[in-house]
């Protein structure tokens, strides 16, 4: 865990934690870029991310949430760029904006 591989990038499954001891975030390194499944969080402890990373670029479906644990955007990605349906919520849940992108 938090290894570098002999080009000094990060390699393999990672965590790094808050002064508080919560988990900030967790994933996977490939030749120093991020691939596989990542999660971030907040540093109550509480979600703020989770998504697919394919070598460096964010690929799929991608939540983010509000420090109170209710979802605050979601978003599709294709090699990095945004494409497809994004929906932005209010702190409450409640769908405030829905927009696809090509």
């Amino acid at each position: 865990m938090n290894a570098y591989n002999d080009k000094g990038l990060k390699e393999g499954y990672w965590e790094q934690y808050y002064s508080n001891g919560n988990l900030w975030y967790k994933g996977n390194y490939v030749n120093g870029e991020k691939h596989g499944s990542w999660e971030g969080h907040h540093d109550n402890g509480k979600l703020a991310f989770k998504g697919t990373y394919i070598k460096g670029n964010e690929h799929g479906l991608f939540e983010y949430y509000y420090s109170n644990g209710e979802l605050w955007y979601k978003e599709k990605y294709v090699n990095g760029k945004e494409h497809g349906l994004f929906e932005y919520y209010y702190t409450n849940g409640e769908l405030h904006l829905k927009e696809y992108y090509l």
